[in-house]
């Protein structure tokens, strides 16, 4: 791979810097609630409209059509220019939307693709349950044919921002005679049909990020199944390529600019011994150390995906071990910072309330898309070829 970029690649990375500039929200993105759904349409919004969204996705389904490398250059000049994350357009933009145009059929990606680059419509994901968490192909959320549609009855959890999604990428057995990993199909389900309810969870930061959601003789129509009755296995391990490798390309991209934070912050927080800075703390100072050459690692490992991805419709079992990195630093970084705080981390009131959400939510990350002794086992058996246990 050519670590070099163009000149042409060089000129885009300016015009993408002058727009975030001039463009990014200076107002900070409300935290919980309809407000918070209400920015994050608004903001993508405005970059569909002004032609920077869906960098890389085809024109005719209203991206410009433009290489993986620029979608890098904008992405990294989004983590430098502090831009909102993309929140509740995230399943769209990064599982469901991918997703349609490697499994989907022309009149469901001429369809939903559109609406979700313009912000019309926000997805969330159907797949786990109580007792298919880690282990999905235990599903058993069921769907029964009946003429032209798939009748729905079950629950699905912690499923993110289901109570303002208009789609879910949802998950169903149809065959439940066939063994665990097959007779599994992949729907889009529409969240406004009779007989679903969305029942939100509180987390311990006090917000109501993860949804139960309950589906009751649910009809859906077989238009809706992507790729084929019964072999929604495969699609399902598409959208977990995506989740596990490219969709959380920015934030490891971020990661970069956080430990420079997190450095300064060091530098203005008093060490647990009152007399000098965090900083000048020979451990803190080694720790921070390792973060930001981890962070380089990190960088250079995407560098590496968007090389394959290029290459490849669908991201491979490796981008497994770029999540599983991600995830675990994402968690030592957030960890580090609620250290060198010490006691004022307690106080959840001005910059300090951000560390300290921060460091909550990462406690997710190591367990969305798969725990991480889940990736592990597929990096074992996938990447390395050893034996299941």
């Amino acid at each position: 791979m050519d670590l070099d970029f163009t000149p042409d690649e060089l000129r885009f990375r300016e015009e993408v810097r002058a727009w975030l500039a001039d463009n990014v929200p200076k107002e900070r993105r409300p935290s919980d609630g309809p407000e918070m759904f209400a920015f994050d349409r608004a903001w993508q919004r405005r970059q569909f409209e002004d032609g920077w969204a869906g960098i890389a996705w085809p024109k005719e389904y209203g991206g410009r059509g433009l290489s993986l490398t620029r979608q890098l250059i904008w992405h990294e000049e989004y983590a430098r220019a502090e831009a909102p994350h993309v929140g509740l357009f995230f399943i769209g933009l990064n599982h469901a939307g991918p997703t349609l145009m490697a499994r989907g059929s022309e009149e469901q990606k001429r369809r939903y693709l559109p609406l979700i680059l313009q912000g019309d419509t926000s997805w969330c994901q159907g797949f786990s349950e109580s007792g298919a968490g880690s282990d999905l192909a235990s599903l058993q959320t069921r769907a029964r044919m009946d003429g032209d549609d798939l009748v729905v009855s079950g629950t699905k959890i912690w499923t993110s921002g289901a109570q303002y999604a208009t789609y879910q990428e949802l998950l169903v057995r149809t065959d439940p005679d066939a063994q665990k990993h097959r007779g599994i199909t992949w729907v889009i389900g529409d969240m406004r049909l009779p007989g679903v309810e969305v029942r939100p969870i509180q987390t311990m930061e006090g917000r109501e990020q993860f949804c139960q959601v309950f589906y009751d003789d649910v009809r859906i129509p077989l238009a809706n199944v992507v790729g084929e009755i019964n072999g929604g296995w495969s699609v399902a391990m598409a959208t977990l390529g995506f989740e596990r490798g490219t969709a959380a390309l920015a934030d490891q991209i971020e990661l970069s600019r956080v430990v420079e934070e997190l450095i300064e912050l060091a530098g203005r927080t008093c060490a647990p011994d009152g007399r000098r800075m965090a900083i000048q703390d020979d451990a803190v100072v080694s720790n921070l150390a390792n973060l930001r050459a981890d962070v380089a690692a990190l960088r250079a490992m995407s560098y590496v995906s968007i090389s394959r991805a290029a290459r490849s419709h669908v991201p491979g079992p490796e981008g497994t071990v770029i999540a599983l990195f991600n995830t675990e630093l994402r968690r030592r970084i957030f960890t580090s910072a609620i250290e060198i705080l010490g006691p004022e981390a307690l106080d959840r009131s001005g910059t300090n309330e951000r560390w300290v959400e921060l460091y909550l939510n990462s406690f997710s990350k190591t367990i969305s898309a798969g725990t991480s002794e889940i990736r592990r086992n597929i990096i074992a058996q996938r990447v390395l070829g050893l034996p299941a246990a």
